[in-house]
């Protein structure tokens, strides 16, 4: 079979990996993809938001199946596009990628279904925007509806850093159309965690447990970023949660999307806050998670295109998915400066060094003369597996050891202290 995955970061690169793995492929393509992703597929120069060329591509190559694996093309109904014109696709409709496109969406179906949040607000006036944050006080979280990077949400400690927030999104137009709507919640406080499930619409079955570190700098401090690295299992994690916040979260919230008309087909992630009340949803995202993909796919045994056709043929209680014993540890390498300002083009050193046993996965990289450059602000993660947490972690750190270019940047902490991102 000829597959085609869309996108071009570490998490394209780590799906990539996995199915490159299956005997059933014969062709692997990823568009744009990147430098490293072009070590086990053929990377085609379209835009992952290039909807109409994207299933020109699919069409003329007879593909089998297109995996669209980044939010973007999801929200602009890529997978709508491609089923029209006769292409199986993975991956949620434009109706159910809503779910994450629009906080403002996510938020009125966990209020209308009682799933467990943070208590909010939405508004499109500044005016009224800035009256309801003086009239809360602060520590206060201000979100931009739309997909923003993973950059678009403001923890804001004041009053004034709440304010600037409301500003740069909806009069600087900071995060474009995606800050002229925004919620305003609660913070909420408590320890974070990350389930990513399969769901066909019906059964939902949850992959391994992961926590995501999004701050930029050691002991969860800085900006918000995409994700910084991730570790699996997360330490959090317990057989006791997983009940129940799949009896309370997770399968209502599948529940409630077919209620609405926009059953949810592909993988959904569930961002929580384990609050002294009981955890509750930050928010969802209608694909793989990015680094979490990197921790978790190495572990699986299945064979993922399986996983893939079952959940699009509505037959994921028909097979069992297998996954390794042990843990895994992605730390990511980004250029000095992000999640703002960094530069592109810098000569990476060290890739041959590193140990074939740990894997580096490319999320902003070209290649050129056999070497390989900077491209993009997170711009490798480095991931290795172990019998235990404290194993991989040691392991990921030692491949990151061996890697190295000017203004290179990486949290040391990965793994270590568990996260408390009070609503990311």
């Amino acid at each position: 079979m000829q597959i085609l995955v869309v996108g071009g970061g570490g998490r394209e690169h780590a799906i990539c990996r996995a199915l490159a793995k299956s005997a059933r492929v014969t062709k692997l393509y990823c568009a744009p993809g990147n430098g490293g992703i072009s070590q086990v597929a053929e990377c085609v120069p379209i835009a992952a938001t290039d909807i109409g060329a994207l299933v020109r591509f699919a069409v003329e190559k007879s593909l089998g199946l297109v995996m669209v694996a980044s939010d973007d093309p999801l929200a602009l109904g890529l997978v709508n596009e491609l089923e029209a014109a006769g292409i199986r696709a993975f991956g949620p409709r434009r109706e159910a990628a809503v779910i994450e496109s629009s906080k403002a969406f996510s938020k009125s179906l966990m209020k209308k279904y009682n799933i467990p949040t943070a208590r909010y607000e939405t508004f499109t006036d500044l005016e009224a925007a800035l009256r309801y944050v003086r009239a809360e006080g602060a520590p206060i979280v201000v979100k931009a509806d739309g997909l923003a990077l993973g950059k678009g949400v403001t923890v804001a400690r004041t009053v004034a850093e709440a304010e600037t927030a409301l500003r740069e999104m909806m009069e600087g137009a900071k995060f474009g159309a995606s800050g002229a709507t925004v919620v305003i919640e609660e913070c909420m406080e408590g320890r974070e965690a990350t389930f990513l499930a399969f769901t066909d619409g019906g059964t939902v079955v949850t992959m391994p447990t992961a926590q995501d570190h999004k701050r930029a700098f050691d002991g969860d401090l800085g900006p918000n970023t995409g994700g910084m690295g991730a570790v699996c299992p997360n330490p959090q994690y317990s057989p006791e949660l997983e009940e129940l916040c799949m009896r309370t979260i997770f399968r209502p919230t599948i529940d409630a999307m077919n209620a609405e008309g926009r059953r949810f087909r592909g993988v959904i992630y569930f961002e929580l806050m384990l609050t002294p009340a009981g955890p509750r949803v930050i928010e969802y995202n209608a694909r793989f998670g990015d680094p979490e993909a990197q921790a978790i796919l190495p572990l699986l045994k299945t064979d993922l295109l399986d996983v893939f056709d079952a959940v699009i043929d509505g037959r994921l209680a028909d097979i069992a998915i297998e996954w390794e014993d042990g843990a895994s540890c992605c730390v990511v390498m980004a250029s000095g400066g992000y999640p703002g300002d960094y530069e592109k083009g810098r000569e990476i050193f060290g890739l041959p060094d590193v140990p074939d046993d740990i894997i580096v996965f490319h999320a902003g990289t070209k290649r050129g003369g056999g070497a390989y450059f900077t491209n993009g602000g997170r711009v490798l993660g480095v991931t290795a597996t172990g019998t235990d947490l404290p194993s991989a972690i040691a392991k990921a750190y030692a491949g990151v050891s061996r890697i190295t270019w000017d203004g290179v940047h990486f949290r040391r902490d990965i793994g270590g202290r568990a996260a408390d991102n009070r609503n990311k």
